[in-house]
């Protein structure tokens, strides 16, 4: 009924939309410039709605879900239905007597009201659900901790409309024949039951809608138990793997091929998702470059006058998904010799850092070329911070997720940084307590998370007590 209701509601925004448009475009009382062509293409609009947007997923059940992910569905769907009624119209040879105008206009508004009238209804019903209205009831099978973590979810997020009514906690070894177990505890306040025709039983009772198999990928027997036992309820089954054990990476789903994959160890961020990061770092290092183009040029000259050597120091590390580039920094060590494929990290009273070197270190000047990095797009502005590629060659063998970090661009500030995690790493735990840093950075990444880390960087200012 909820179905009919919103196609219905759909098909009457798009046509009096259109109408409204029409009476913008050339008045309340001019009838006559109302034309068949432009009757036909409201039609034509109005059947593809019908057609276009269930395909689109548009009228799926957005319970649990973000409203951007199904205003950006609408929007998709509407354009594309607007663009097939315009090549109708074309392939009728009726375009000369439609006006651009309005069908522009027209579109827009309905683009609009149809996006409104979705986030008024997806407000309305989060409220509805969060009174504990239009509930789903709800099994989780898992164990005790990871069963914990999903009702905790659940908890925080009354609005999603799911209520926890059962947890069953089967056993790693289960087999298809049950030893009969006890069911007298309960976990968050919601029953926990051990035994399988028990909890079947139990479902069927009290009309179960949906059962979420959070077990490990490994225990197909489970899943096929419950899809076998349930083959003929009309219960949704819905597997959410538990993964914790791969919790260092963010396990997407994805389609290849037109195959479900889950993502265990990939690109955390589309392309698309990247370009606003992309534009901001270009459009912040540029800016940075020419606004503090006296002090490059004085830092240059006193790190010349300060020792012989180069002005730059240059040093390879890895990128993004490993590729190898030249990182720049104003050189702070007088020029010396080390052995091959041994580096020695800079520390307290290092007697290699020259005078004017210490001064760049504590206030992080050294690193303002890493903005040509940027520039060049080798680096970003927040990002895991690189490190020696013999220090890579260390670590990666001794912090698990180490290499992980280099899934996106390394940066000039990041989320360790920011927490007080620089400079040298004298102990193995320094640097897992910074890789567990990025990664949540990592994780947890949005435009906005790096428009905060920014803002704290400059705030905080560049100095600290592992700046040496």
């Amino acid at each position: 009924m909820f179905g009919l209701t919103a196609r219905a509601s759909d098909v009457l925004i798009v046509a009096l939309s259109a109408i409204v448009a029409h009476w913008f475009r050339f008045g309340f009382d001019d009838l006559s410039a109302w034309s068949d062509a432009d009757t036909l293409l409201i039609a034509f609009d109005c059947a593809l709605v019908l057609l276009i947007f269930p395909a689109f997923g548009v009228y799926q059940s957005w319970r649990g879900k973000p409203f951007p992910a199904l205003a950006w569905r609408v929007a998709g769907a509407w354009l594309a239905a607007s663009c097939v009624a315009l090549m109708l119209i074309f392939s009728l040879h009726r375009t000369d007597v439609v006006s651009r105008l309005w069908f522009g206009s027209s579109t827009l508004l309905a683009l609009a009201v149809l996006i409104c009238a979705k986030a008024v209804v997806h407000m309305m019903l989060r409220r509805v659900r969060r009174s504990g209205l239009n509930q789903k009831r709800v099994v989780v099978v898992g164990s005790e901790s990871h069963s914990r973590s999903i009702l905790n979810h659940l908890r925080v997020q009354p609005q999603a409309g799911f209520q926890p009514a059962i947890v069953y906690e089967p056993e790693d070894d289960e087999t298809l024949i049950d030893l009969p177990r006890s069911d007298s505890s309960t976990l968050g306040g919601v029953p926990v039951m051990r035994e399988f025709a028990r909890m079947v039983s139990k479902v069927r009772e009290a009309r179960i809608d949906e059962i979420w198999l959070a077990v490990p990928l490994s225990n197909e027997r489970l899943l096929l138990r419950f899809m076998r036992e349930f083959r003929d309820d009309f219960i949704n089954l819905r597997f959410m793997p538990d993964t914790r054990s791969l919790s260092l990476y963010n396990h997407s789903l994805v389609d290849i091929l037109g195959i479900p994959t889950i993502n265990l160890a990939a690109a955390p961020v589309t392309e698309l998702e990247m370009w606003p990061k992309r534009v901001f770092d270009s459009l912040f290092a540029l800016g940075v470059l020419i606004f503090l183009t006296p002090v490059l040029l004085a830092i240059a000259i006193a790190v010349k006058l300060s020792s012989p050597g180069p002005v730059l120091f240059r040093q390879r590390r890895k990128g993004v998904d490993g590729h190898q580039f030249e990182i720049f920094k104003f050189r702070t060590m007088r020029v010396h010799q080390e052995a091959a494929g041994h580096i020695t990290q800079a520390g307290r009273h290092d007697k290699r850092i020259t005078r004017v070197g210490a001064f760049l270190r504590r206030t992080s000047l050294d690193e303002l070329p890493q903005f040509f990095n940027v520039l060049l797009g080798q680096m970003s502005v927040v990002g895991p911070r690189p490190h020696a590629l013999e220090h890579d060659d260390l670590y990666k063998n001794l912090v698990d997720g180490y290499m992980y970090r280099y899934r996106i661009k390394p940066g000039i500030t990041g989320w360790a940084q920011v927490n007080g995690y620089r400079g040298e790493t004298t102990r193995v735990e320094k640097m897992e307590a910074r890789v567990k840093f990025d990664l949540f950075y990592i994780q947890n990444w949005s435009f906005w998370f790096d428009i905060k880390i920014v803002l704290i960087t400059l705030l905080k200012g560049f100095t600290g007590r592992n700046a040496y």
